[in-house]
C-alpha cells in the first residue's frame, strides 16, 4: 500500500519570519506517523529558513518549481543544484498556475520533469482540465495529453520516482473542490494510462489530489483508495488546518 502524501502549497505566501513562525508552529503541531509522508513549499526566498528548521524532521522541504537549466543567463531562475544545495527533496512542475497564468508548455515541463531526476530530486508532476473543458467531456483526453507529453522520454522505472498531482482547475482556490466520486474516476484513469503506456502498476506511483483540499472534506476524499494524498492550497497556509488534514490522511 503506498504511503499517504501531503504536500502544502504555499504559493506567494508568506515573510521570511512568517514563513519561520508557520513552520514552527507545524512542527510543534505533527505527530509524525510511519503512513504519512509530509511536505511544505515555500516560496524561494524562505526555502533556507524553512531548511534550517527541518533539519532532523521527518517532514520535506519542496520548491514550487524550478528551471530546466543547471546554471547561464536566465535572470530570476532557480536551477536544480541550487534547490538541492538548499536542502529540497521534492519540487512541483507543472501547477496549472505554471500552465495558465505563466504559459509554460508541455514541452517546458517535460525538460524540467527531466532535470529535476537528473539531480536526484523528486518531482510532483500537476495535471488538469480546465472547466470548460470538463463540460465538453475533454477531462481524459486533456489529462493523458498532459502526461503523454510532460512524462515524454522517461523509462517505465523513472515512474516510480514521480508524484502525479490531479488538480481540476475549475476546483483550485474556489472553494468548490471535486466530488470523492469525480477525484476517483480521474485517478483511476490516469493509473489505467500509466499502465498502458508504461506498465506501471497500481502501486508504484502515488496520485495526489490538489483543489480546494480542506479539513472539511479532506476524510472523504481519502476514503477512496485511488487517492494517495493531497496538495494542499490555501488550507496549509493554517498551521492546525494543515496538521489536521495530515491526521485525516493518517486515519483513512
Amino acid at each position: 500500500m503506498l504511503r499517504r502524501f501531503i504536500v502544502g502549497n504555499w504559493k506567494m505566501h508568506k515573510t521570511i519570519s512568517q514563513a519561520e513562525s508557520l513552520v514552527k508552529d507545524i512542527l510543534r503541531m505533527h505527530q509524525p506517523q510511519a503512513s504519512v509522508e509530509l511536505a511544505i513549499a515555500p516560496p524561494f526566498i524562505s526555502l533556507p529558513a524553512a531548511s534550517r528548521l527541518l533539519n532532523s524532521t521527518p517532514i520535506k522541504l519542496a520548491a514550487q518549481n524550478t528551471c530546466a537549466n543547471d546554471e547561464g543567463a536566465f535572470t530570476g531562475e532557480i536551477s536544480p543544484p541550487m534547490l538541492r544545495d538548499v536542502g529540497c527533496h521534492y519540487v512541483i512542475i507543472g501547477h496549472s498556475e505554471r500552465r495558465h497564468i505563466f504559459g509554460e508548455t508541455d514541452q517546458d515541463i517535460n525538460k524540467k520533469v527531466h532535470a529535476v531526476l537528473h539531480h536526484a530530486l523528486l518531482p510532483i508532476l500537476c495535471v488538469g482540465e480546465r472547466l470548460e473543458e470538463r463540460q465538453s467531456n475533454k477531462t481524459q483526453a486533456v489529462i493523458q495529453h498532459q502526461l503523454q507529453n510532460g512524462l515524454k522520454g522517461l523509462e517505465s522505472n523513472d515512474l516510480a520516482e514521480i508524484t502525479i498531482a490531479y488538480e481540476p482547475v475549475w476546483a483550485i482556490g474556489t472553494g468548490q473542490a471535486a466530488t470523492v466520486d469525480q477525484a476517483t474516476e480521474v485517478h483511476g484513469e490516469i493509473r489505467s494510462f500509466l499502465a498502458t503506456q508504461w506498465g506501471i502498476k497500481p502501486d508504484q506511483t502515488r496520485i495526489i489530489y490538489g483543489g480546494s483540499v480542506t479539513k472539511e472534506n479532506a476524510k472523504s476524499l481519502f476514503q477512496s483508495p485511488q487517492i494517495n494524498g493531497a496538495l494542499v492550497g490555501k488550507a496549509c497556509l493554517d498551521s492546525e488546518s494543515f496538521v489536521k488534514i495530515a491526521e485525516l490522511a493518517t486515519d483513512n
